[in-house]
């Protein structure tokens, strides 16, 4: 079978890899893919994917049998719909039910019909409304925009005043709209179902770092570090997501007409009173596809294609349980802000060469045989160990065998993780 990979991030480098250890997979193209990806395939930086019938054309032109949609823009710009409309296989949801992740509100709004536990909420297009709510309710409070924003578009609110400039700067483009939330208190994890429209089985958990600086602090970004498994979410609360969150929320797209195929990944937190969900995204996590990849015991997919024909009762897709992985993001200076592209980065290939370590690669190209930085994430270092403490080494250790000056990670990626084990709790 030929595959289409659309996506340019570590994400789609990690599907690459995945993907192409199946007997089932032939050809692997990668639109537009990035220096990563080129070592699985074929990429096609000239496929424009926000137009669509010329992916069609790309598609019918080279026998593809299944398109795998990384980033989130073109599900919620209706991909999957337009290939379906070809009799193009595509693994994703629709526009429609990529509203999950398209629209914080549309969500929000299905959990208080359904009765999905969730933060309380409101929703406003009305500037002086908001400011009213906030005043009403004081901090702390969340502010998010309602549309997508690639993890930047959420402020955690510690004073009103925080709150209020957040408000002040997601609405002034006519149109806008935010969500205003209760601030909820607990650890937060990722929990991955794969989804069929009907059914859903659990394929991995994780937990990422979304603030820029150690400790937690400074902006949200996309993500600067992941691990798996999430060994806070313990097997009863794996049941309780999958129970309270996912199946309500399965069942009620379907009600709507809206059928959810893909993945669902689901963003918890782990409150005193139960597993409550933060946010969805429709599709895999960037980075958390780089530590559930590597991890993966079975065969990605035919799991994939499963989900879209209908049927993921029988989906076995193990994951080494006997091992941990955890990614550190290697970002340029200044994100998640404005970035200086262009840098030379060397030593990849020094920090890849442990079979325990995979290298992802995001923002980069090759130019004049160099590798450069060429976005914000550049690189995700992954490793593997026998417990999370080992993994962390591991990392670490080939991070320090990256000559980038320009670029910087967090250093305490997976300190909760390790500190559990070290109080007792394995991975």
């Amino acid at each position: 079978m030929n595959i289409l990979l659309i996506g340019s991030g570590g994400r789609e480098h990690a599907l690459a890899y995945a993907l192409t250890k199946s007997p089932l997979c032939e050809r692997l193209f990668s639109a537009p893919g990035n220096p990563g990806t080129a070592a699985f395939g074929q990429n096609r930086p000239d496929l424009d994917v926000a137009d669509h019938a010329a992916v069609q054309a790309f598609c019918a032109q080279n026998t593809i049998g299944l398109v795998v949609i990384g980033p989130e823009v073109p599900l919620v710009a209706g991909l999957v719909d337009d290939l379906a409309a070809a009799g193009i296989r595509a693994f994703g949801p629709t526009k429609a039910a990529a509203q999950l992740e398209g629209s914080k509100g549309f969500t929000k709004d299905l959990c208080a019909a359904y009765g999905i536990p969730t933060a309380a909420f409101a929703r406003f297009t009305n500037r002086d409304a908001a400011l009213a709510y906030l005043a009403e309710r004081g901090a702390p409070i969340v502010v998010k925009a309602d549309g997508l924003a690639a993890g930047k578009g959420v402020v955690v609110a510690e004073t009103l005043d925080q709150a209020e400039a957040a408000v002040r700067a997601m609405l002034t483009e006519p149109g806008a709209e935010i969500v205003i939330e209760e601030c909820l208190f607990g650890e937060e994890a990722s929990f991955f179902a794969l989804c069929d429209g009907t059914r859903a089985v659990p394929i991995g958990t994780a937990q990422d770092h979304k603030r820029v600086f150690d400790g937690d602090r400074g902006p949200n970004t996309g993500g600067m570090g992941a691990y798996s498994p999430a060994t806070i979410l313990t097997p009863a609360l794996e049941r309780a997501v999958m129970e309270t969150i996912i199946a309500p929320t399965l069942a009620g797209m379907r009600a709507r007409g809206t059928p959810f195929t893909g993945i669902l990944y689901a963003g918890l937190m782990l409150t005193v009173d139960g597993p409550k969900l933060i946010e969805y995204n429709t599709r895999f996590g960037d980075p958390e596809a780089q530590v559930l990849m590597p991890r993966l015991a079975g065969d990605l997919l035919p799991a994939l294609i499963a989900a879209c024909d209908g049927n993921v009762s029988g989906v076995d897709l193990p994951f080494d349980e006997s091992r941990a992985a955890l990614t550190v993001v290697m970002a340029a200076a200044g994100y998640p802000g404005a970035v200086m592209r262009g840098s030379v980065i060397r030593g990849v290939d020094a920090a890849d060469a442990s079979d325990d370590v995979i290298v992802f690669q995001a923002g980069t190209r090759i130019e004049n045989g160099q590798l450069l930085a060429d976005g914000g994430r550049v690189l995700t270092v992954t490793a593997l160990g026998a417990s999370m403490m080992e993994a962390q080494a591991r990392a670490y250790t080939a991070i320090a065998r990256i000559d980038w000056p320009e670029g910087f990670c967090r250093r305490d990626i997976g300190r909760r993780a390790v500190a559990r084990e070290v109080a007792g709790g394995g991975i």
